[in-house]
């Protein structure tokens, strides 16, 4: 029998959620999502037919599950909001709010609730995520499984014990796709340079980078034996890799997941400090 699930926020990623869940088979009639937007909530009604409020109380009354897809700078104003809801009805809390930790949050609520922390990145917009999870120690068995189908129907998860290496995971996996997108946009304007026509070299540079991650992760290969087996010793690949060895591509990326762990560290001690 299907739980019922409350979205807090109706953005894009609670849309990923919802048409994931229904695609998945779902009961849209155990789905609820709120906005204080009108319009918002229409769209999800029309969409999806599920229930829609514009008070975010009204839904949460009714949930076994509540995930708040909100920004991090509202969480804690939500999380306060229903706090009461929370003590009462002991629901499952899941949070996606980058920066958020989960013993903020279970403070913000009113303690001995069950929170998981989720970290989906952008390409959940496609059911293609890669989520990090964090269960803290009220999760029960049923609601570790409930948290992971819920999380299944925007794509891969993995969990983690420790909360701290979620912060590691955003680094990776959630500020990731822009360093991706940001490497096939330099690709894509280097083509241009010697000579490709703008809109082949965009969609050549897709279609490898495409072909490059199914590769990596139908072979079974290490990364770097795929990367020696695609040129020849000598040839026009190895002068390449050499040229951007010598210029620190690695050391580049790594300064920037360092750079990008430190931030997430940061604001989660920002707004952990709300009371």
């Amino acid at each position: 029998m299907h739980k019922k699930i409350a979205f807090i926020g109706a953005g894009n990623m609670t849309t990923s959620f919802v048409g994931g869940l229904i695609a998945d088979g779902y009961d849209h009639s155990k789905i609820f999502v709120s906005n204080p937007t009108v319009q918002k909530l229409k769209r999800f009604k029309e969409a999806f037919k599920v229930h829609t409020a514009t008070k975010n109380i009204e839904i949460a009354e009714q949930a076994d599950v509540i995930v708040l897809a909100v920004k991090p700078t509202v969480i804690h104003d939500v999380a306060v909001e229903i706090r009461e809801v929370a003590q009462r009805r002991k629901p499952l809390i899941i949070s996606i709010a980058a920066g958020i930790r989960a013993c903020d949050l279970l403070r913000w609520l009113g303690g001995d609730v069950a929170i998981v922390k989720g970290m989906p990145n952008t390409p959940a917009l496609i059911r293609c995520s890669a989520t990090a999870m964090f269960a803290n120690e009220f999760v029960t068995p049923a609601q570790h499984e409930m948290a992971e189908s819920i999380m299944r129907a925007i794509g891969m998860t993995m969990w983690f014990d420790n909360e701290k290496l979620i912060d590691s995971v955003t680094a990776l996996s959630g500020s990731g796709p822009a360093y991706f997108f940001l490497v096939m946009e330099a690709l894509e304007q280097a083509a241009e340079t010697i000579g490709l026509r703008k809109e082949d070299a965009h969609l050549l540079t897709l279609q490898t980078a495409i072909g490059a991650a199914r590769l990596a992760l139908e072979s079974g290969e290490s990364l770097s034996t795929l990367c020696s087996r695609v040129g020849t010793p000598g040839g026009v690949t190895e002068q390449s890799l050499r040229e951007l060895e010598s210029g620190g591509l690695r050391q580049l990326f790594a300064h920037a997941l360092q750079e990008s762990n430190r931030r997430a560290e940061e604001m989660a001690d920002m707004y952990g400090q709300q009371e």
